[in-house]
């Protein structure tokens, strides 16, 4: 099992940066990525950034591409941090954001196949 702890959202107005960090313990044989979700309210939750939990392998979402960076640590202790700069952002882009440990290669981003979710930090971007 993996615990999932994300920081650093907030509010920004349009064209603005935020990064948020993940923080993953535990323990990572079952686990393939560390990806960042979004939900908005009345939408359903949607990858944005992954990162392989070992290798170098990475991907983002194509609304994203450009404006949004992410990058993987390993930490001591059988820790990574997972960090995702977030540039020019929209306001349509306003949500709750998840850190997710999980996935299975070949369908890397299934929402269903990540079992250890953190408790998501806001994300407020205004016009």
């Amino acid at each position: 099992q993996v615990h999932v702890v994300e920081s650093g959202g907030g509010s920004v107005q349009a064209g603005g940066s935020l990064t948020l960090t993940c923080l993953a313990s535990g323990y990572f044989s079952r686990v393939n990525y560390i990806t960042w979700f979004r939900q908005a309210p009345g939408k359903e939750r949607e990858w944005v950034a992954a990162h392989s939990a070992r290798g170098t392998w990475f991907c983002y979402r194509d609304s994203v591409k450009g404006r949004f960076t992410i990058s993987r640590r390993d930490n001591a202790n059988n820790a990574k941090t997972v960090t995702k700069e977030m540039n020019s952002l929209k306001p349509e882009e306003t949500a709750k954001y998840y850190c997710a440990a999980g996935g299975m290669k070949g369908e890397r981003l299934r929402v269903a196949d990540y079992k250890d979710w953190g408790q998501g930090t806001q994300v407020t971007v205004s016009s």
